[in-house]
């Protein structure tokens, strides 16, 4: 098998060739066919996470060793299943659920992985999908997606996943009030489809870059905003929901989006943050029971949220977000353009 892996962290991915994987115990091997590439492998092959004021969060104090192959949003057909997977659908194309725990805590025997905290995601502590192949730990992980267009349903693993799973914290809102999405990228756009899909009734796209606001409005938005082009984001943000947003999902998580965020929420708003960008949250703690505001982070989602979402996508609910393939080989060269702003929505990786 063929891999893009990180061997030093701030370096290029490098080439790797290898034997291809046998699946044991529980374990599914399958032939990777696309991979998209996420904002958070960014962060991953650069080591750190941005913890603002407390300064820095390595991944290697996560746990995190070396080498590894990044890549979670992956599509595969199954080849073979250990000798405990059970009947394994081989031949079949799946979508892989990434965020996989222990196996052992109470939030992993709900059922609910991704909240688990000894996770061992594919791409991040477990050999991911920049490859040929990958070997998923049990057959529970394989999502069903027949029927939809292996080029768009990729990003559903981490991004739609994400934000679905985020919109279910923040959502409802009512016929007269807003949610705004903070970010136009693979995320933010995968939110403002999300939610017309279920049936948000007023969504404002907020970002820095035009062309991704165009985006934003093709999906859905009901009003796009750019603060730059505003000497007064806040005010304008606040003309333009009528004073009335009443939810919050920020795809970004920077010291700007937040800030955004929480001054313009009306009384009993709800910000849900999952981006992570980094920097530092400052709120003034009597905000928080003067203005009764919900504060809360949302990772990625469940088994059973992605199983959701992909019937949503199925019944033809949710428009696609702009997505564009590219061989394996460039990986790398994928990384720096998103790292750049160079893409808009999300470029898949495929091995055909």
């Amino acid at each position: 098998m063929l891999s893009y892996a990180l061997v030093e962290f701030g370096k290029p991915l490098q080439a790797i060739e290898r034997p291809d994987p046998e699946p044991t115990g529980t374990e599914v091997l399958l032939r990777v066919r696309r991979c998209g590439v996420c904002h958070s492998d960014i962060h991953i092959s650069e080591g750190f996470f941005d913890l603002g004021e407390s300064g820095k969060f390595y991944m290697t104090d996560r746990g995190m060793a070396l080498p590894i192959t990044l890549g979670h949003e992956i599509l595969g057909e199954v080849i073979k299943g250990g000798p405990e997977a059970g009947d394994v659908p081989v031949g079949r194309t799946m979508l892989v659920n990434p965020w996989i725990g222990c196996g052992e805590c109470r939030a992993c025997r709900e059922e609910r992985d991704n909240d688990c905290t000894r996770m061992r995601s594919l791409g991040v502590f477990r050999d991911g999908g920049y490859a040929t192949h990958v070997v998923v730990p049990h057959p529970k992980y394989l999502i069903d997606v027949e029927g939809i267009d292996p080029d768009i349903v990729a990003p559903y693993a981490c991004s739609g996943l994400t934000v679905y799973s985020a919109l279910k914290k923040a959502l409802p809102v009512r016929e007269d009030e807003w949610l705004a999405i903070m970010g136009a990228g693979g995320l933010g756009l995968s939110a403002v489809a999300i939610a017309k899909a279920m049936d948000a009734p007023n969504v404002i796209s907020i970002d820095i870059d035009d062309a991704k606001l165009e985006a934003a409005r093709s999906l859905g938005a009901d009003l796009t905003l750019n603060p730059k082009a505003h000497e007064d984001a806040l005010a304008e943000l606040g003309k333009l929901t009528d004073g009335r947003l009443f939810a919050v999902v920020d795809t970004v998580g920077s010291e700007q989006t937040s800030g955004l965020a929480v001054n313009a929420l009306h009384k009993t708003g709800r910000y849900v943050v999952v981006g992570l960008y980094g920097g530092t949250l400052k709120v003034p703690l009597p905000y928080l029971p003067q203005r009764a505001l919900t504060l809360r982070g949302s990772y990625v989602g469940s088994n059973a949220e992605l199983r959701e979402l992909i019937d949503l996508v199925k019944a033809g609910r949710v428009k696609p977000i702009p997505v564009a393939t590219r061989p394996l080989s460039e990986a790398e060269r994928t990384l720096r353009d998103l790292a750049e702003g160079r893409i808009v929505g999300r470029v898949v990786l495929t091995t055909e």
